[in-house]
This record gives C-alpha cells, sequence and structure tokens, in this order.
C-alpha cells in the first residue's frame, strides 16, 4: 500500500505575511516568489481576505482588488486560489448585513478567487449559514470552517472535543453547503492529543470521502507536533509556508514538514529542492522588509494568553507605529482574564483584535475602565452567541458604557436594520465624497468605512517597515538622504519621488504646500484638547466659531483598529481646530482649542 498523499495550502502569501509583517507587503515585491512557487509545483495558495484585505488599503496604498487581479495573472487560470472570509463579518472587524456578505463573494469571485475558508469566531453557526450560501451561490468553493483554542491554563467550559462536535453537527444539521471542512486554530495553542481527538471523531462523522483540512501555527512551539496528530487523526490536507513567513508566529515550514514525515505512511508530493531554490527566492523579495523579531519566537506565554500569530505581529506594529511597544508584555499578561471573562470566543480576528484592544485598554486606562467597543458588543451578542455566557458583571459595565442592552437576535438581521450599514450607506459615503460608486468601491468603502474613504480620496499613507537603507547606501544616495536632528534625537531620512523612508518606516508623503493649521483670529486664551493616545484622524467634526457643549464629540481618532471619539471637557466656543482629516497625532498633542 502505498503512502497517503497529503495535500498541501502554501500560506506564505497571505497568512505568513499577515503573521509576519501584520500583512504590510506590497504586492510587487512578492510576485516573484509565488511565480517560483508555482513552477516548483505548488498548486494551491491562500492570497487573498482577512488583512489581506484591508492591510494594502491601510497601510501599502494599495486597492485590494487589484492586488488580487495581479496575482491571478501571475499564477495563470488553473491554480487555486483561497481567501479567507470571517462568516459575517467578511473581511472587517465589523459584521454586515446581507446585501454586503453577498456583495464580497461576488467581488471575489471577480477578482480571482476560487475558495473561500469561511469561519466565525465565536462557532456560532448561525453566521455561517447565510454566508456560506452566499459563497456557493457566486460559484465559489466553500470549505467550512470550525475555530480551535486552547482555554487559558485553569479555564473550562468550550473549546474540547465535545464542543467541536457539538459544533460540526450544528453545521451539518444547518444543510450549509461546503466543499471542505477546516479546523482553524489561530493561536496554535491547541494540545495535540485534542486535535487527533478532534480530527479522528470528525472523519468517523463525516465519512472517508469528506476533505478534512487543519490549520496551526508554531506561535506556542507546539505547531508541528499538532500538524503530525492531525495526520494521524485523519486530516487529508495541511496549511504550510516558507522562510521567511514560516515558523515562530506563522505555520510550520513545508520543509520542516517534509521531514517530519520521513518514514511515515505520509508524502507531501513535493519536489523539496524546488522548495528550497522557492525560499532563497522568497527570502530575496523579502529582504528589505523590517523582520520582526516576536515574529521568529515560540512564546510559551501565548498558551496562557492566546494571541494568534496574525493578530500578534499586525498589533505589535501598530504598538511600533504608537511609540507604545513598551507596554507589549503587559497586554498580553492581560488578554487572560479579558478572554475569560467575554465567554471564551475563539481567539482569532475578529475576537482575537477586541481581546487584544479590551487588554490594551484595561493596561492604558485601568481595568474594564473603557470598553473596547468591538468586544463590548461581543459579550452584549451583537456578533452572536459566544461558546459560553460571558461575567455578568463586565456585561453590565459594557451596556452601561455603550448604552446598548443585550441582544441574543441574528446578527444579519441587526445589521440590515442598520442605517450606517449596506449598500446603500456605503454608497453614500462614495457620494458624499465624490467619488464613483461601482461595486468595488462600496465594498471598500462599507469593509473599510472611513479609513476606506481616505483611500479613494487619494489621502492614505503608507505604513510599511522596511529597513533603513545601510551607511554605504547613503552615501551612494546622497542626493536623496538626509539626516535629520529633532530634540536631540536623528532619523535618517530618504526621499524618492512622493515616498520617504523614515529610519526604516516607508511613509507616503502628498503633503500639500502651504497647509496652516486652522487657527482662529479671535483673541483670548481657551482649554486645549489634548489626545489621549496617538492615532490617525479619522473625523473633525467642528470648526472655528462654533458653540459646543461638554461632552459634544469634536472629532475621531482610530488607533489599534478602533475609533476614539474625543468629546469636549467644557461647554464653550471653538476657538482653533489644529487637525485635519488622516493627519497622525501624537499623545499630548493639542488637537482643538475650546474658550
Amino acid at each position: 500500500m502505498g503512502k497517503k498523499l497529503i495535500k498541501v495550502m502554501d500560506t506564505s502569501f497571505r497568512d505568513g505575511f499577515q503573521s509576519v509583517y501584520g500583512a504590510r507587503v506590497f504586492v510587487d515585491d512578492f510576485i516573484p516568489a509565488l511565480q517560483s512557487a508555482v513552477n516548483a509545483g505548488l498548486r494551491h495558495f491562500e492570497v487573498a481576505g482577512g488583512a489581506r484585505f484591508q492591510s494594502p488599503i491601510f497601510y501599502c496604498n494599495e486597492n485590494a482588488f487589484e492586488t488580487m487581479d495581479k496575482i491571478r495573472a501571475a499564477v495563470g487560470p488553473d491554480i487555486n486560489l483561497q481567501s479567507l472570509a470571517r462568516g459575517v463579518n467578511v473581511v472587517g472587524l465589523d459584521s454586515q448585513p446581507r446585501d454586503i456578505i453577498n456583495l464580497h463573494a461576488k467581488m471575489f469571485k471577480k477578482h480571482g478567487v476560487t475558495t473561500v475558508r469561511n469561519f466565525d469566531a465565536l462557532n456560532d453557526v448561525n453566521n455561517l449559514i447565510y454566508s456560506g450560501q452566499c459563497i456557493r451561490d457566486n460559484g465559489l468553493k466553500h470549505e467550512v470552517t470550525i475555530t480551535m483554542m486552547e482555554l487559558p491554563i485553569g479555564c473550562e467550559g468550550a473549546h474540547d472535543v465535545a464542543f467541536y462536535e457539538r459544533v460540526l453537527r450544528s453545521i451539518l444539521d444547518a444543510g450549509i453547503p461546503f466543499d471542505s471542512l477546516a479546523f482553524k486554530d489561530a493561536s496554535g495553542t491547541s494540545n495535540p492529543r485534542k486535535v487527533y481527538e478532534t480530527i479522528k471523531r470528525t472523519r468517523e462523522i463525516l465519512g472517508a470521502d469528506a476533505h478534512i483540512r487543519f490549520h496551526s501555527h508554531e506561535t506556542a512551539g507546539t505547531g508541528l507536533a499538532a500538524y503530525l496528530a492531525a495526520l494521524d487523526g485523519g486530516a487529508d490536507g495541511i496549511d504550510l509556508s516558507m522562510k521567511p513567513v514560516s515558523g515562530g508566529t506563522a505555520q510550520p515550514d513545508i520543509v520542516s514538514m517534509w521531514h517530519a514525515l520521513k518514514g511515515t505512511d505520509y508524502d507531501l508530493g513535493v519536489d523539496i529542492e524546488k522548495i528550497l531554490e522557492t525560499e532563497e527566492v522568497f527570502k530575496d523579495c523579502m529582504k528589505d522588509y523590517f523582520l520582526p523579531p516576536e515574529a521568529l519566537a515560540v512564546n510559551p506565554m501565548i498558551i496562557q494568553s492566546p494571541l494568534p500569530g496574525g493578530a500578534l505581529t499586525a498589533n505589535t506594529q501598530m504598538l511600533r507605529d504608537n511609540n507604545l511597544m513598551d507596554k507589549y508584555p503587559e497586554v498580553v499578561a492581560a488578554m487572560k482574564e479579558v478572554v475569560e471573562k467575554g465567554g471564551f470566543g475563539t481567539s482569532v480576528t475578529p475576537v482575537s483584535q477586541f481581546y487584544f484592544q479590551q487588554a490594551f485598554n484595561n493596561v492604558m486606562f485601568g481595568k474594564w475602565k473603557k470598553i473596547a467597543e468591538g468586544y463590548g458588543k461581543m459579550v452584549l451578542g451583537y456578533f452572536g452567541k459566544t461558546p459560553c455566557e460571558p461575567d455578568a458583571e463586565i456585561v453590565k459595565i459594557a451596556s452601561e458604557q455603550l448604552n446598548l442592552q443585550p441582544t441574543t437576535e441574528m446578527v444579519v438581521d441587526i445589521n440590515d436594520r442598520d442605517p450606517e450599514k449596506g449598500i446603500k450607506a456605503a454608497t453614500k459615503r462614495l457620494e458624499d465624497a465624490g467619488l464613483p460608486v461601482n461595486d468595488e468601491n462600496i465594498f471598500i468603502s462599507a469593509a473599510c468605512k472611513e479609513k476606506g474613504i481616505l483611500f479613494l480620496e487619494g489621502k492614505a499613507t503608507i505604513g510599511v517597515r522596511k529597513n533603513a537603507p545601510s551607511a554605504e547606501a547613503n552615501k551612494e544616495e546622497a542626493s536623496n538622504g538626509y539626516t535629520v536632528t529633532v530634540n536631540g534625537k536623528k532619523y535618517a531620512v530618504a526621499i524618492e519621488g512622493n515616498k520617504a523612508t523614515v529610519n526604516g518606516k516607508l511613509y507616503d508623503i502628498n503633503v500639500k504646500a502651504g497647509i496652516e493649521a486652522n487657527h482662529s483670529s479671535e483673541s483670548g486664551e481657551g482649554t486645549p484638547v489634548k489626545a489621549a493616545l496617538p492615532g490617525t484622524v479619522l473625523k473633525v467634526l467642528v470648526g472655528v466659531g462654533d458653540t459646543i457643549q461638554e461632552g459634544d464629540v469634536i472629532a475621531v481618532v482610530e488607533a489599534m483598529k478602533m475609533e476614539t471619539e474625543i468629546k469636549s471637557p467644557l461647554s464653550g466656543t471653538v476657538k482653533s481646530v489644529d487637525i485635519e482629516v488622516g493627519n497622525q497625532v501624537k499623545t499630548g498633542q493639542e488637537l482643538v482649542t475650546i474658550g
């Protein structure tokens, strides 16, 4: 009897990028590596969805649909290109109504995707019914997914074999059409024996012909062992990656897995010499990108505070952007309580981001003093039913702070009534900004909201971290390179066209000449309203001379993927407005003066 051929999906160009670089990678930089992987014999790639929709728009100033078109053109028509969707959240942190969920499937089919892996972070099957049907109806293959993790040490109540079996049977009872089933462990924390027992039981339920895949990360140090357990349990396929985006926070490496399977009854069916050659091409493609040290590390603390690889580096990138990286250990430590009291939703986007945001708020503002909107809505039921009941006191605090009552209503029904969501609302945002109204722009407006509008207006900034040029390179490019000293600190600056690299971070310089702060001509001192956290200005809601009341919202600043309303501390007249939409602000920076 021959060896069992295990089907490999290469996740380098989606999950690998998200897990290592926070998905902040320019498409043209990695196309040669993707083509080399195809030439090496790989036929299945994860390339779209998840953070690889928002990040190109937010940080690369690239249209995500155009990047998908480039990828399809590069690999040809016969390669299986897979994307990742978050059930009713599709590719955003916020949930969507039915019309946007259907538009998501329509647009991803149009722009080259073959298969959609579709999951719900709460394992609420109600969130997979309509999204799964739309995927199938629009001509895509549907990989329905159950999300896994290990509970923090000492916790119990969900995420055991019996829990996953209940989710699977609910999927079957709901009649959701699917072509394959995946188990996705984004934090890489599931212990290998649980993985084995879960997949073995699933094979018994689904029968020999069902295609079962397993996905994990090396973040906690047990990813490779979990993959071996999954294969022994009956999995047909696994997700692997390549250097420089394998191991650590990402998937196990193809070469490592190939080596681990020597002497077993399993075969990956790859030409390992060609894979090794492709890894060298890939390393060269990515040589200028800053590789966060935490992306290469195995971190046992993640077992206690499950933070998925894709969210880990995305969040550390944002912490670096905001000069808050020193808070990272405290935030990770605060995750355990946030997970335990939140009802044990799986730590995968968007829930992993809600966990991180709430842990961040607990560190920065004091425990439960500021409920992150996403976390609060989750415990109140606005994203579906959590595996266990959230802590009653946290539900009460969230209800009071967000001024929302708990709900058990279907998410899509709630969103269908929301005037701020859906095709009509997305279209209005485009029209108000004088932007073209088409399906692609409507979806960008819906999924990315104000930041999507800024991108479409040409006001996006670039937040891709590349390594600073060497001293010798600076000498050779002296015409474009500068050393700038501000308050005693030196900054290496290189400018080319409308791009600038400052200490290794790339920026888009779309600065209008002659812009001055919108200061009032009125005399007299006022009270400055300062930024409590660094971030990006999304909205400015007041102008000079406006009369406002204490508590009125004067601006909205986005930081750590959270929108924070800046409220007036007093009643009075706006004396000056010192910010505009798109500005990056620092902690303590004056935003508005009120007299």
